[in-house]
């Protein structure tokens, strides 16, 4: 792609960057708090300096462009240098300032956001804090933060990290199966994952880690699973077992205290998934980011211990 690059100004890219995560010129005003002509216009003088289409626009949507797609990660390469050279000088002064967008898990019950947010906010509070869930699933927050519309997220791992991904293990999640309390499961203290061939389940959709280690399981066996319904989050899948819609696997935290579910240890299988905190290696972690990241530890929960 053929653009001069002193013409371009950190405001274009910018904005380039905020249309591009929220799909949306109105959007991205708001984000930017600015108005929508301000970032039209900047985008239109972006196009005419590179030399380019950066953005297919229509009545419905607005998507990258492959000049687009290949300018995303440049742009956003070049704000975190600038961001990089602000807070060298703000650690000298004001201490750390800019922002943070954190992706997490529906239901995320492992890490304390609320006191994790209060904690960040009361420490540094020239950082703006922004947290999102996803409701893809682990695979959701993989694409955000290799598309830079986060900068750090929580995701569960079910076998090898993403090798885009610099990712720390924060917990293992152990699972258990969930079945209702007058199910004939119910009185077992263990069961092969051959005794749940003709069970129906209650699962989260592809994307989730404790989805991929489930059907790894029963690949393994040769079992074709009945999926009854998929849900986005534990607390979710424990309601639909409570109703007898189906059995689960589920850390054991999620029905804990249900009496009218009961877990069951699948024997002989490594049910379970763990939880990572992840950047992208291709962004180098600002202050702010890092700031946040070393208060992670403080505020998990071990699964063994959830009520």
């Amino acid at each position: 792609m053929y653009w001069h690059t002193f013409q371009v100004e950190l405001r274009q890219l910018n904005y380039f960057v905020a249309v591009a995560n929220e799909k949306s010129f109105t959007l991205a005003a708001k984000r930017l708090h600015v108005v929508q002509s301000a970032v039209s216009a900047a985008i239109a003088s972006l196009e005419r300096d590179l030399r380019v289409t950066l953005f297919e626009r229509n009545a419905q949507r607005v998507v990258l462009t492959e000049a687009g797609a290949a300018l995303l990660p440049e742009a956003l390469a070049v704000l975190d240098a600038a961001q990089g050279a602000r807070d060298a000088v703000d650690e000298l002064g004001r201490g750390v300032r800019g922002s943070v967008r954190v992706g997490s898990l529906a239901g995320l019950d492992l890490v304390d956001l609320p006191a994790l947010a209060g904690d960040f906010r009361r420490r540094y509070p020239g950082v703006e804090l922004r947290l999102r869930v996803e409701t893809t699933g682990s695979a959701g927050i993989v694409a955000a933060l290799l598309n830079g519309e986060v900068d750090v997220g929580f995701l569960g791992v079910a076998d090898t990290v993403n090798r885009d991904l610099c990712t720390r293990e924060l917990l293992r999640v152990p699972q258990v199966l969930a079945v209702p309390a007058g199910h004939p499961l119910a009185r077992r203290r263990t069961v092969a994952v051959s005794d749940l061939a003709e069970e129906d389940f209650v699962d989260f959709p592809p994307g989730y880690a404790s989805r991929a280690v489930t059907d790894q399981v029963f690949a393994a066996a040769r079992i074709e699973r009945r999926i009854a319904v998929e849900v986005g989050g534990v607390e979710n899948a424990a309601d639909f077992v409570r109703h007898g819609v189906g059995v689960a696997i589920v850390p054991p935290f999620a029905v804990r205290g249900d009496e009218a579910v009961r877990t069951v240890k699948v024997k002989d299988e490594p049910l379970e998934w763990s939880l990572h905190l992840a950047t992208t290696r291709k962004r180098k972690p600002t202050a702010a980011v890092r700031a946040l990241t070393g208060l992670v530890d403080a505020h998990l929960r071990q699964p063994e211990n959830r009520a």
